[in-house]
């Protein structure tokens, strides 16, 4: 059977973002909302074999990318094997995984010898008040985790830091110093209105146009064409500092949606072809009481069909789903 992963506007879609979890081991500031308790109940969750039934539906429409997130994936018991049964998938050319990185000095030989080799590791600051203050977690553990990951030799390692005016602005530096000595591409993110609408706002949004400026002033960024992913990140090398630093604006950059190759599933089932519309359909009249291959696929293109041009967030969007439901 052939199918069409061009989307309306040309688009190529092959990638596609897996959240196995809605659960953090922390609070995020930026994701998750103080004493949040709105958690979904087990049964919702997706098992591995329904995971893994919808990226063997994908494969076979050409699907080649796959990123595992959460909420933290990796506070999920069976997620090794997972990632291991997940990597084996015949089709599958790429398997990347996003964390916190606080269960990595637990879990980074495991994931290594399952054959992940592609990691992104949350990181909003290096000061452990400043962290905990984010996260209400404590950064000790991921810089161990980080260090690990480096030592085992995972081919890719990018570090991803959430800008955040008042919060973490002073941190970027001191971020970028780490990254350089640990040898470590760093992304800094424009914060996105995914969690709670006054999470946003002109004092705490912090462009990665007024980042890049600074930049330019303490270094010499220089333009780099090549890749080091299959996101949407501009990266620069600093000539100083010999660090590559990624920068994603989803809300500055105009242009930032024109390549956009991804579509997401939620933890409890739900595609949604872009992070920043609250359109999505369930998956699991086509996985329960039984899988349904053909079902799959009628939904799946469904979806890519109505795949927008670009996200809502400069349109005074309100999130309906925090972030940990949608996945990082």
């Amino acid at each position: 059977m052939n199918f069409n992963r061009t989307d309306s506007f040309g688009r190529t879609v092959d990638y596609l973002r897996i959240s196995i979890t809605d659960r953090c081991n922390e609070r995020c500031l930026y994701c998750l909302p103080e004493n949040y308790a709105d958690w979904l109940p087990r049964e919702e969750i997706l098992s591995y074999d329904e995971l893994l039934a919808i990226v063997r539906a994908t494969t076979a429409m050409g699907f080649k990318r796959f990123r595992v997130t959460g909420g933290e994936p990796l506070i999920r018991a069976g997620v090794v094997e997972f990632i291991r049964d997940l990597i084996a998938t015949p089709g599958v050319e790429s398997v990347s995984l996003t964390t916190n990185g606080t269960r990595l000095p637990q879990l980074a030989s495991a994931l290594f010898n399952a054959g992940l080799r592609r990691i992104n590791i949350s990181l909003d600051a290096l000061d452990p008040t400043v962290y905990r203050a984010i996260t209400n977690g404590a950064v000790r553990s991921v810089i161990h985790g980080i260090k690990l990951v480096k030592e085992l030799g995972f081919d890719s390692v990018k570090l991803n830091t959430v800008l955040m005016r008042g919060r973490n602005d002073g941190e970027i530096f001191r971020l970028l110093d780490f990254a350089a000595e640990h040898d470590i591409a760093i992304r800094f993110i424009e914060l996105m209105p995914v969690s709670l609408t006054e999470m946003l706002s002109e004092k705490n949004f912090f462009p990665i146009a007024e980042l890049l400026a600074q930049l330019r002033q303490a270094d010499d960024p220089q333009p780099l064409n090549e890749s080091f992913g299959f996101g949407p990140a501009k990266y620069f090398r600093l000539k100083k500092r010999g660090v590559t630093v990624g920068l994603i604006g989803a809300l500055s950059d105009l242009h930032f949606c024109e390549r956009c190759n991804k579509m997401r599933l939620t933890c409890d089932g739900k595609l949604r072809p872009c992070l920043g519309n609250h359109l999505e359909t369930d998956l699991k009249p086509a996985l329960r009481p039984q899988i349904e291959v053909a079902h799959l696929h009628e939904l799946i293109c469904e979806m890519l069909a109505q795949k927008p041009s670009e996200h809502l967030f400069r349109n005074n969007y309100q999130p309906q789903r925090v972030m940990t439901a949608i996945g990082g």
